[in-house]
């Protein structure tokens, strides 16, 4: 049994940071609390070194009786994590210095992102559960920091679908342990073949409820909007992001090692939940005139676009790389839009951002880098993400969903526009709700976001193959 405790370097750092933090916080004067803010960088650049040692010594592995593996796969997602993270934190510094529970929130965060990181690396069930539980928990509680009417009705709506989809998820497990006789993905390979058909089909949808759930997709995305809109932005920033990388890879982790021997058509289930959810995402966001509102259902049709290299996995060789580099693209552009949006934060509509081309021509290059990079134009890693996973869909034989997909991004063009057409707006004074700006911590994030996701898109040939690589049973 291998029980190597620094191959989990990144998760037990962000941990340990949390407990510090908390114990620190309960002491030091309001004034001092934002010392745990720097403990938590700190904790998420220690853990980003950790994962660049482990990677550059190639130290793939599973450890404690094979539950958890690290390889290409989870050290990707935890560079994915631990630098969005650090974005997070960064626009979230404003925003949060000098609450009176300052320290309660980046404790929060820390553990929150931890649970995603397990997610990531999680190789049988019962790990996979307990870090569903992880990562959902304390999000629950950030999703009502601000104690206000909108915040706790976030909150509400989020802990509700968390709970009654999780105990779905814990039913789906029940199921595919009776069926298989074991938690363990590689064990589960080997033995659900020959199962009941029944049993494996109807554990394999109670399991991916849970995980749909965490993404935000089709049919579990009915609070991402309600709780994008209402939650503090940085937050809404989180839950956006974060819990969509650690879903995803976790998904496909369970589909590609212990789902492929199987007769249930799970690729086609994923397939049309994809074609399902890119297709309402776009639809919902056409109309929205709140800027929060707009990317909450904007990341839904992100996700329907993430989910086809779910129904590839086992399909085709270029659905992992994929998965992943879209993943870390996506994560930059939205973290970008929402920081700019932290950046402003009395401008809550469309219209309010009418003139801002011309009162602070830096944000509105990375709004205008953002979106276009959501819809996926060129040189933005989202496009180079969206050829990757459509290439994918078309090798594994979804060429349909790949030309639905196509056909999906083309529209979205429209929403985006009616955003971003206000910004160079000359014909009425810029409003009063542009003039208010968070500060320069907020700024600087959105200004490096905009950056990577750049970056990614031009340097491209240099990512993809570090998302390369067989993962571990």
């Amino acid at each position: 049994m291998n029980e190597n405790l620094t191959a989990l370097l990144p998760e037990t750092t962000l941990l340990g940071a949390a407990v510090i933090g908390l114990l620190t916080g309960s002491w030091l004067p309001r004034s001092r609390q934002w010392t745990i803010a720097l403990l938590a960088a700190a904790a998420c650049t220690a853990g980003l070194v950790a994962t660049a040692v482990t990677m550059a010594t190639a130290r793939e592995q599973t450890v404690f009786s094979d539950a958890f593996a690290v390889d290409v796969a989870t050290d990707m997602g935890r560079l994915i994590v631990l630098a969005a993270l650090l974005l997070i934190i960064g626009m979230s510094v404003e925003p949060v210095r000098g609450h009176q529970r300052e320290t309660e929130y980046w404790v929060l965060l820390l553990m929150t992102g931890a649970g995603t990181l397990t997610l990531i690396g999680a190789n049988d069930l019962l790990m996979l559960f307990a870090a569903y539980l992880l990562a959902s928990i304390p999000a629950y509680a950030l999703a009502g920091f601000a104690k206000d009417a909108s915040g706790t009705e976030a909150a509400l709506k989020y802990y509700l679908m968390g709970a009654l989809l999780g105990t779905t998820m814990l039913a789906g497990i029940a199921l595919l342990y009776g069926a298989g006789h074991a938690t363990l993905y590689r064990e589960l390979n080997t033995n659900l073949p020959a199962a009941s058909y029944g049993l494996v089909a109807v554990g394999l949808v109670g399991v991916l409820a849970g995980l749909l759930f965490k993404i935000g997709a089709v049919p579990a995305q009915y609070w991402v909007p309600d709780v994008t809109d209402g939650a503090p932005t940085p937050v809404a920033a989180y839950v956006t992001t974060l819990p969509k990388v650690g879903g995803l890879i976790a998904g496909y982790r369970l589909l590609h090692q212990a789902m492929p021997g199987t007769d249930v058509n799970w690729p086609l289930l994923l397939a049309i939940l994809a074609a399902v959810t890119m297709t309402l995402g776009n639809l919902a966001a056409f109309f929205q005139s709140s800027v929060k509102r707009l990317l909450a259902y904007s990341t839904i049709s992100q996700v329907g676009y993430l989910l086809m290299a779910l129904a590839a996995a086992t399909r085709s060789d270029l659905a992992q790389k994929s998965l992943l580099f879209y993943l870390a693209a996506y994560a930059a552009t939205n973290l970008g839009a929402f920081a700019v949006v932290t950046e402003l934060p009395h401008a809550r509509t469309l219209q309010a951002y009418r003139g801002l081309a011309h009162r602070h021509p830096g944000l509105a290059a990375v709004l205008v880098v953002c979106l276009l990079g959501l819809v996926g134009t060129p040189p933005t890693g989202v496009f180079l993400g969206k050829l990757q996973i459509f290439s994918a869909a078309v090798d594994g034989d979804y060429t349909w969903l790949a030309v639905l997909a196509i056909a999906n991004t083309v529209a979205s063009l429209f929403y985006y526009l009616r955003w971003l057409a206000p910004l160079f707006a000359t014909t009425a004074p810029a409003p009063v709700s542009t003039q208010a700006v968070q500060g320069r911590w907020t700024a600087t994030t959105a200004y490096a976001a905009g950056t990577i996701s750049v970056v990614l898109g031009l340097a491209g040939g240099a990512v993809l193959p570090l998302t390369t690589g067989t993962l571990l049973h």
